[in-house]
């Protein structure tokens, strides 16, 4: 999987390099290939991962595996990377919530969100379709950049710092070796706003 590199990122933070914070979790790891760009600017690097053959591979390169259903507990983070999480996940509200929660003051968010949006739950779901229905909303990208802002991340208490479109380059199957996708990815901060039940 590639999002960003690591220059595109502090691009999307509009730092010239000099970046650098304590700590890091990378929610849904995968192989860590993304995590390896960001570990030089962070000195504590956790991540989370329900494949055990992933997991063993992420602690196998000294990151510090977190159990899904506990990294949020006694635990804040400078920076929460959400990368293309909230589409496979069975409960991404919830995940919102926690994610909010986990943020040290001044803390961010990394979050990539694939559009147009396809929810599709493997592990967790008998028919693969998420218990929390994100109201994503339009026919277009621009659309749904547009209602992933004002119908998922605002009511659930986050400001948009910086966005942009990137390709998305992810692991394909048997008829195709990769499948090339739409990512929005979004720097978020917590607002001061107080998050309502919307949902």
């Amino acid at each position: 999987m590639f999002v960003v590199s690591l220059a595109q990122f502090l691009k999307l933070l509009r730092s010239d390099g000099d970046w650098h914070r304590d700590t890091f979790i990378d929610l849904g790891a995968g192989d860590g290939a993304v995590t390896s760009h960001m570990a030089p600017l962070f000195n504590e690097i956790y991540v989370t991962e329900v494949s055990s053959t992933m997991r063993t591979l992420l602690a196998g390169k000294g990151f510090k595996v977190l159990e899904v259903d506990e990294w949020d507990i006694d635990r804040k983070y400078d920076l929460i990377a959400c990368l293309n999480l909230l589409d496979r996940c069975n409960n991404p509200i919830q995940l919102l919530k926690q994610i909010r929660q986990a943020l040290k003051p001044n803390g961010l968010v990394f979050l990539a969100v694939v559009l147009p949006f396809s929810a599709y739950v493997e592990i967790g779901s008998r028919n693969h379709r998420p218990e929390e229905l994100l109201p994503i909303i339009g026919s277009t990208f621009e659309e749904q950049v547009l209602s992933t802002v004002e119908d998922v991340l605002i009511p659930n208490g986050f400001e948009v710092q910086s966005w942009s479109r990137v390709p998305y380059l992810c692991e394909g199957d048997l008829r195709q070796s990769y499948y090339w996708l739409d990512d929005a990815v979004f720097i978020l901060k917590a607002s001061a706003m107080e998050v309502k039940e919307k949902y």
